[in-house]
């Protein structure tokens, strides 16, 4: 068991890796609708969990042994946690906005609240499910003008089958996490992540290689798919793990309450879209929504807690 000191305050340390992760996963949702113009759905999931396991081969440490009997949870991590949703969200990019994926994107918080509690048989503070109620409020709100601006065009906003597959995207995401938090007490995060990532290139492999010969190649979606592999997979996902050490699952969520809003302030930079007052003030109760979470609560689950293992 590796030794873990929780902060007791979300102090300059942490507000580093949440920055750095809200940038990363943000933009992430510009990089994968830029690949799927070009390459079949099926490719990015295992590009990026290759090129993330590839990366983080070279962090110190990663290529130190696991134990074999630890290797049945990686598989399933590297299914459940990064393979199914790292395939689900380009699929859901084909028939739904940016706006409804970011949106069910940044409700990720309540998810992983409401998984956590029932996975570990304790619920959250009230202080804490006004805190996590509030963000996913602020996210409705920036998302909404985008909503109204293609209802009034007329467009479609979304379809059922794209939002079930955010949804799931989602779902998966919470349960790798209280999946994962066994093996995270255990493992550095490199030396974890390294092998899930390269479980998750092996799960999806079998669609990856049909989908190859859908695709057409562009540079700018190769690049693409290089960025969410060696950035949004392999990097970020060990600042996440750093982050989660430090603070509990509940305050590691914090960055994910930003993700729209980096991909609202990219789409203004790169695709000449707008920011509505709406979203200005949405953005502003995600962010006093952050400063509640970022606050110690004795009912955060921390890695140490060792009551969710089965």
């Amino acid at each position: 068991m590796r030794s873990h000191l929780a902060v007791t305050r979300f102090g300059p340390p942490e507000l580093a890796l949440s920055a750095v992760l809200a940038l990363t996963w943000g933009s992430s949702f510009l990089f994968i609708a830029i690949a799927i113009k070009y390459v079949d759905p099926a490719v990015v999931p295992f590009g990026r969990s290759l090129l993330g396991a590839f990366t983080l081969a070279f962090f110190p440490g990663a290529r130190a042994g696991i134990p074999w009997k630890h290797w049945p949870r990686i598989a399933l991590l590297g299914l459940v946690w990064m393979a199914l949703p790292f395939w689900l969200f380009p699929l859901a990019e084909q028939s739904v906005t940016s706006g409804v994926a970011g949106m069910i994107n940044g409700g990720l918080p309540v998810v992983i609240a409401l998984v956590t509690a029932l996975w570990v048989r304790r619920m959250p503070s009230t202080k804490r499910i006004v805190a996590i109620a509030l963000g996913f409020a602020g996210i409705a709100v920036i998302a909404l003008p985008a909503i109204w601006a293609e209802s009034s065009e007329g467009e479609s906003i979304a379809d059922v089958r794209g939002v079930v597959y955010l949804l799931a995207a989602v779902l998966g995401y919470a349960i790798g996490s209280n999946l994962a938090r066994p093996l995270q007490a255990q493992f550095a995060p490199a030396r974890l992540l390294a092998r899930v990532q390269l479980a998750a290139a092996m799960w999806t492999l079998p669609v990856a290689i049909p989908g190859i010969s859908n695709s057409t190649f562009a540079w700018s979606a190769l690049a693409s798919i290089a960025v969410l592999g060696i950035v949004g997979t392999g990097m970020a996902f060990v600042v996440f793990g750093t982050l989660l050490e430090r603070t509990g699952i509940t305050r590691a969520m914090i960055p994910t309450y930003f993700t729209p809003i980096v991909g609202l302030v990219l789409g203004a930079a790169f695709n000449d879209e707008s920011i509505a007052l709406l979203s200005v003030l949405g953005m502003c109760i995600v962010i006093a929504s952050a400063w509640m979470t970022s606050k110690p609560d004795d009912r955060d689950v921390m890695l140490s807690d060792t009551t969710q293992q089965r």
